[in-house]
């Protein structure tokens, strides 16, 4: 907690890391796929005609995808060949924002990932950019805790 009227800066979105397992991949260019939504059903109560009662259901997540440069390293596609072979290998994936001195401030958990769909990258030969290949992970929840 700050003291008070200390300046509070919101966290850039360009520190980060992204742990797969207990490997840590720093390399992403991008992240995306913080999403979660409670689905709301209507429950019409009999004799009751001013309102709807409105419940909540189940949480939906979303599918997370990363991004990152093509790297040397195939350990991500191999990971997801597997799943293509019917070898489903589930791992907790965990993306990391750090304060601008470098020091861990939140981290996103994700259980029970596993890859659902590669993206390999666009080639023009008369450019000069960064190969990117898109790695597209679904799981079983998520889980916001800060240090």
């Amino acid at each position: 907690m700050a003291a008070t009227g200390a300046r509070v800066d919101p966290l850039t979105t360009y520190s980060f890391a992204v742990e797969v397992g207990q490997i840590q991949h720093a390399l992403f260019s991008e992240f995306s796929g913080l999403q979660a939504e409670v689905e709301v059903f209507d429950y019409q109560e009999g004799g009751c005609n001013d309102f709807v009662h409105r419940l909540p259901g189940r949480v939906k997540f979303t599918n997370i995808t990363l991004k990152r440069g093509v790297a040397y390293s195939d350990e991500l596609w191999r990971w997801f060949e597997d799943v293509i072979n019917g070898k489903v290998k589930r791992q907790d994936v965990s993306v990391v924002i750090y304060s601008a001195n470098h020091k861990e401030v939140k981290r996103w958990n994700f259980s029970r990932a596993y890859p659902v769909k590669w993206v390999g990258p666009a080639f023009k030969a008369g450019e000069n950019a960064i190969s990117i290949e898109t790695l597209e992970l679904a799981h079983e929840g998520m889980r916001v805790s800060k240090k």
